[in-house]
């Protein structure tokens, strides 16, 4: 039997700091995560952010979480305390999270409504919840908007998921696996 390693055979690695920030942000990006699109409502219309720094926090209160950078040019309208609402994408709506990671204000083509708030709520995710602002707190170069969950509304399906930098589905992650 092998000896257990020692803490110098597992001290791989860098010390984070500004001149590493692409290998952390590689380190980050090992972690599968699911895809979600956040929504709110300006003065200048709908817009929409798509966001993979998301979890739940609590279920009662039900609060969850995400995380908007400091340096995005729709920072201020989501952290302006109005109501929004996090979609959970499916496997299919690669091309709704393609589409707000760029311009956030281009709903067009989106099977979406407007819910009593004035909040775009986007058709076919495999979960919903529209929330209020519960808290905002300072994390570096990135805000943790915690939302108190107003409603919300889940349905079975394939998730779409961000792994490596990449658009994924779980299908693609296995058949790696199998690879391996």
């Amino acid at each position: 039997m092998a000896d257990a390693p020692t803490y110098t055979d597992l001290a791989q690695g860098f010390t984070p700091a500004p001149e590493h920030s692409r290998d952390l942000r590689d380190a980050f990006g090992q972690f599968a995560t699911g895809i979600t699109v956040v929504t709110t409502t300006t003065a200048q219309g709908p817009i929409g952010m798509t966001v993979n720094s998301f979890a739940s926090v609590s279920l009662d209160p039900a609060l969850l979480l995400w995380c908007p950078g400091k340096f995005s040019s729709r920072y201020a309208a989501f952290t302006a305390g109005a109501p929004f609402a996090v979609h959970v994408l499916a496997a299919d709506q690669e091309p709704i999270a393609r589409q707000l990671a760029g311009d956030g204000y281009l709903f067009d083509g989106l099977d979406m409504a407007l819910s009593p708030a004035g909040v775009p709520l986007i058709a076919g995710c495999l979960a919903r919840f529209e929330c209020v602002q519960h808290d905002l707190v300072d994390a570096g170069d990135h805000a943790i908007v915690i939302g108190r969950i107003t409603r919300a509304h889940h349905e079975p399906g394939e998730p779409l998921l961000f792994v490596s930098g990449q658009y994924s589905r779980r299908d693609a992650l296995s058949a790696a696996k199998d690879d391996d």
